[in-house]
C-alpha cells in the first residue's frame, strides 16, 4: 500500500503518526461542514448529547458551545481519535460537561434512553451495518430525541466514488439508503437537505 493510500485509510480509524496528521487536518478541514450541519438542528435544549466518531474532537467543542447547559458524550472507536478529543475538550472535562470515550457505534455501552441528540459526522460511511447501527443510536435516545448525520458525500459524486476505491471499508450512502435504514432503526420525522453548491448531505431524523 503506498504512502498516500494509507494515509487516507486513516480515515477510518487513527493510528500512529500518519493517523495523528490526519486528525489535525479533520479538526480544520471538515469544520465548515460541520457548522453547516449544526444550521439543521432545531430550537431544542439538550441536556444530554453524544457525539458519535467523534474524531479530535473540534465538533463536540462546538456541541458544548452552542449548548451551555449541555453534558456531551464523545465517542470514537480510536484510541488516538479519544486522547486527541480528549487534549482538545481537557477544560471542559475539568468542568464535568464532557466525557470522551472509546466505544464501537455497533454496540454502545451507554445506558437506554439517556440522551437528547445524537451527531455523527463524516462518519457513517465506516459504521458496520447501517441498520444495526442505527437501531443502537436508537436505543440511547430519548423519545423524541434527534439524530443528526452530517456527510461532505451524499452517495452519488465522483470524489466520494473514488475515496470508496482508496479508503477499505468505506461506503458513501445516498439520502434514499439513510433514510430507509434509520425508519427500520425506529426514527421518524426524517429530513434531508442537500447543500446547494456541494455534495453535502444533512439528515435530522427523530426518534
Amino acid at each position: 500500500m503506498g504512502l498516500l493510500k494509507r494515509f487516507f485509510n486513516q480515515t477510518r480509524k487513527p493510528e500512529g503518526l500518519l493517523g495523528a496528521l490526519m486528525l489535525r487536518g479533520m479538526n480544520s478541514g471538515h469544520g465548515e461542514l460541520a457548522d453547516w450541519g449544526f444550521t439543521h438542528l432545531p430550537a431544542i435544549r439538550p441536556a444530554q448529547i453524544v457525539d458519535l466518531g467523534c474524531g479530535a474532537g473540534r465538533n463536540a467543542g462546538e456541541l458544548l458551545k452552542n449548548y451551555p447547559a449541555a453534558h456531551v458524550t464523545a465517542i470514537d472507536y480510536s484510541a488516538l481519535s479519544v486522547e486527541k478529543a480528549a487534549a482538545y475538550n481537557k477544560k471542559s472535562i475539568d468542568a464535568g460537561r464532557c466525557t470522551v470515550r472509546q466505544g464501537d457505534v455497533s454496540g454502545l455501552q451507554l445506558p437506554e434512553e439517556s440522551f437528547d441528540l445524537a451527531t455523527a459526522f463524516e462518519t457513517v460511511y465506516f459504521w458496520p451495518g447501517l441498520e444495526k447501527c442505527f437501531s443502537q443510536v436508537a436505543r440511547i435516545l430519548k423519545p423524541g430525541g434527534f439524530f443528526l448525520i452530517c456527510n461532505e458525500s451524499d452517495g452519488l459524486d465522483a470524489t466520494g466514488r473514488k475515496f470508496e476505491k482508496i479508503i477499505d471499508g468505506m461506503k458513501c450512502y445516498t439520502a434514499e439508503e439513510l433514510g430507509t435504514a434509520l425508519r427500520k432503526a425506529g426514527f421518524s420525522d426524517v429530513s434531508v437537505d442537500h447543500h446547494g453548491k456541494k455534495p453535502w448531505l444533512c439528515v435530522l431524523a427523530r426518534k
